[in-house]
């Protein structure tokens, strides 16, 4: 398949996670290894422009223009990664190019400024600010003398073609006057200044290579030896020219490209945000209207799988503002006393607002304080996570240890029974503590659960367990747990007795369990949604690493498909 095919492809792959991101470095790859541009017979060869550079250079350095560079190769044989056309030249970096480590100016310096942008810029990796391909004239600060011998620091010629060696290992610009860089670049000066575009187009595209060979994990650099020695595969002079000018006009695309797809996404979040905006703060007057739009338009607004966690947020919300599902008059309120309920502005008429307290059939309980010793006959106990892995509200079963000597009183107090309800004390995330789950039992291993979760017994008189679940979600509920929430060294906790003291709205039980078989259903279909949106992005994922692979098979193989 040829690199032009893409474009047959677009609108299937445009839209694939990092698809524009991906295609710059595409267009790279086919940059240097001779497939962006056509060849020309008449181009005078690379190995001619070999010669050339060599006597640049022995110019350079009997001129005293430039110092003679260190040898830094390493008697090795050349690699040569992949195949480029026979007008072509491997050459190592440092053959094309003086490889200039950064250092630091002289202390005298410091207090000795020039004028603003008299003096010589002095860069860091962060000036750079991740910018690629750009011409950079101004850094960190200015410098007027660099050229004293307590300086380490070196001046480089525009046309530098400046490359971060440092972490953030991969950033590419080129001078666009004098300029110096401290110790996190491996700068390449070009012997012949008109290589330097293509040269910092290359150093672009071998970014990632480079990156992979530094050393360190926290902290990584390359050397000026492993940068002097990357393969390069050198271009004719004036074919060189030509990819700089496609690969210009095809960034320029990409610019517009990823401005248009950044517009359409803001665009398409702020309609959806809005959308379920009024949902969550409906007006009673509009409300009809207002649901039935946002039903009709969210489908095609919703269009990435990060955006369903809003549409289930919205599902909640209207649940425990009694919009889910219908009123039935013929429903018996809550059985709670007056002096336990408080007003609730807009509420269902039959619907009460009360304290998690008045709602329990028995009292809390933190959990069994003893560490697991993972004995192999121990009794399962509930790991920390088991309250928080699962989206769907369920207690983890599978996140359990096994602790020894827990005899019949012990399983009694820290037993848990299908419908008991779980909320976790301490967490390093806000958003977990206080949360509540359901114990289903699914497993029949019949667990306690360790102290750092509160068990939680409603009585089936007043509350569904699995609605109280659900309220638990809602920003109504959570706005309020939150507000509780208290930090100890990094961990965010909350009090049993401040976690009954939330407030939750209590519809009729009838209700209760209407409004979880609804949101069930919903909740299921957004599963549905969630996982078509995410196989679509795999199979665009995978278009896209099928058409790139194909597009920079080597010819022979192409050939050898398009037979079989």
């Amino acid at each position: 398949m040829k690199a032009d095919r893409l474009l047959e492809h677009y609108t299937q792959i445009a839209a694939a996670p990092d698809a524009i991101a991906r295609l710059r470095r595409f267009i790279l790859d086919l940059a240097v290894r001779g497939k962006l541009v056509p060849q020309d017979a008449s181009d005078e060869p690379a190995s001619e422009l070999l010669k050339q550079i060599a006597k640049e250079k022995a110019r350079l350095v009997k001129a005293g223009d430039l110092r003679k560079p260190r040898d830094l190769d390493n008697g090795g044989e050349l690699d040569e990664p992949f195949a480029i056309p026979a007008t072509w030249q491997w050459a190592r970096l440092d053959t094309v190019g003086a490889i200039v480590g950064g250092g630091t100016p002289s202390a005298a310096d410091a207090d000795n400024f020039a004028e603003p942008g008299e003096g010589v810029p002095w860069l860091t990796p962060a000036d750079l600010g991740g910018y690629s391909d750009l011409y950079i004239s101004r850094g960190a600060r200015d410098l007027s003398d660099m050229g004293s011998r307590s300086s380490s620091a070196t001046v480089m010629p525009k046309g530098t073609v400046l490359f971060t060696s440092r972490a953030p290992i991969g950033y590419v610009a080129i001078a666009a006057n004098p300029i110096s860089t401290n110790q996190g670049f491996k700068s390449i000066v070009p012997y012949i200044a008109d290589c330097s575009r293509f040269i910092a187009i290359a150093m672009k595209a071998f970014a990632p290579e480079v990156d992979a060979k530094a050393p360190g994990t926290t902290f990584k650099e390359v050397s000026g030896k492993i940068v002097a020695a990357i393969s390069f595969p050198l271009p004719p002079l004036a074919e060189q020219h030509r990819i700089v000018a496609k690969v210009d006009k095809l960034m320029a695309l990409f610019d517009r490209l990823e401005a248009a797809c950044a517009s359409r996404e803001a665009a398409r979040d702020r309609l959806a945000a809005a959308s379920l905006a009024r949902l969550n703060t409906p007006d009673p007057e509009t409300f009809q209207a207002d649901a039935r739009f946002a039903l009709d338009a969210l489908p095609a607004l919703t269009t990435r799988p990060d955006q369903i966690k809003q549409l289930r947020q919205s599902i909640l919300n209207l649940a425990l503002r009694g919009k889910l599902v219908p009123q039935d008059a013929n429903d018996e309120p809550a059985n709670l006393k007056p002096t336990d309920c408080e007003q609730w502005p807009g509420a269902p008429l039959m619907w009460r607002y009360t304290r998690l307290v008045n709602l329990l059939a028995e009292d809390t309980r933190n959990g069994y304080s003893r560490k697991p010793d993972e004995a192999p006959t121990g009794t399962p106990i509930l790991r920390i996570s088991a309250g928080t892995v699962r989206r769907d509200g369920v207690v983890a079963e599978e996140e359990h240890k096994l602790i020894s000597g827990i005899d019949s009183d012990a399983r009694h107090q820290y037993g848990l029974r299908p419908g008991d309800l779980l909320a976790c004390r301490f967490n390093g995330n806000k958003a977990f503590v206080g949360r509540l789950t359901i114990f289903r039992d699914y497993l029949g291993l019949k667990p306690i659960y360790p102290d750092k979760l509160i068990r939680i017994r409603v009585s089936p008189d007043l509350a569904v367990p699995e609605f109280l679940r659900l309220a638990g979600d809602t920003d109504l509920v959570r706005t309020e747990v939150e507000t509780v929430c208290a930090t100890t060294v990094g961990n965010w906790g909350i009090s049993a007795s401040n976690l009954k003291e939330i407030r939750f709205p209590v519809p009729p039980l009838a209700e209760q369990h209407r409004i979880v078989a609804k949101v069930d259903a919903l909740m299921a279909l957004c599963d549905r949604l969630e996982a078509s949106l995410t196989a679509t992005a795999a199979t665009r994922r995978r278009l896209l690493d099928a058409l790139l692979a194909e597009a920079l098979a080597p010819a022979e193989a192409r050939e050898m498909e398009a037979a079989e």
